[in-house]
C-alpha cells in the first residue's frame, strides 16, 4: 500500500511542477512576443516641421517602404531646416504595431534580407511613435548623413526589420 501512495504523490509533484512550468513559459512567451498587438492600432498625425518664418525645408533624399516581417507602406523624407537641423519625416505609414519597434537610419542596403541592418552601422531615433500616419524625428547633432542608405522600422526584440525604405538622394 506504502508504494501506490508513493507512486501517487510523485505523480503529483510531476504534474504541479509541469503545471507551473507550462504557466512559467507561457507567461515568458505571451511577454516576449506580445500577441495582442497584431490587432492594435496607434495613430499618429504629426505636421510637417517648418522653418521659422514659413521657410520651406531642403529634401536630401526621399524613399518609399518596402515590406519585410511585416507588410509596410509609406514614404521617407530627409530634410534640413535652414539653421542646419536634420529631420526624418515618415508619411502615410501603415505597418504592423510590434514590441521595441525603433527608426533606425542605417548604412545597409535594402534587400529581400531583413536581418541585415545591424551589421553595419545605424543611428537609433527612438521608438515608433506609431505603426500609422505621419512621424517627425530629428537626427541627433553631428550625425553624419553621407553614408546612410535606408531607414528601417527595427524590431529590438526579435532583430528584425519590419519595412525599410532606400534613401535616395534628392
Amino acid at each position: 500500500m506504502a508504494d501506490k501512495e508513493n507512486t501517487v504523490n510523485h505523480r503529483r509533484t510531476a504534474l504541479s511542477v509541469l503545471a507551473v512550468g507550462l504557466v512559467a513559459a507561457l507567461a515568458i512567451g505571451l511577454y516576449l512576443f506580445q500577441p495582442w498587438r497584431l490587432f492594435t492600432t496607434t495613430t499618429v498625425d504629426e505636421a510637417p516641421v517648418t522653418a521659422m518664418g514659413g521657410t520651406a525645408l531642403t529634401v536630401l533624399a526621399t524613399g518609399e517602404f518596402v515590406s519585410h516581417e511585416h507588410a509596410t507602406t509609406g514614404t521617407v523624407q530627409l530634410q534640413r531646416t535652414p539653421e542646419g537641423t536634420l529631420v526624418l519625416r515618415i508619411s502615410d505609414l501603415r505597418t504592423s504595431d510590434g514590441p521595441a519597434l525603433r527608426v533606425w537610419l542605417t548604412d545597409q542596403p535594402v534587400t529581400d534580407d531583413w536581418h541585415n541592418f545591424d551589421d553595419g552601422d545605424h543611428v537609433d531615433l527612438g521608438a515608433l511613435k506609431g505603426n500609422e500616419g505621419n512621424q517627425n524625428y530629428e537626427l541627433p547633432a553631428g550625425t553624419e548623413i553621407s553614408t546612410l542608405e535606408s531607414v528601417s522600422i527595427w524590431c529590438a526584440r526579435f532583430h528584425v526589420s519590419f519595412g525599410a525604405a532606400t534613401l535616395s538622394k534628392a
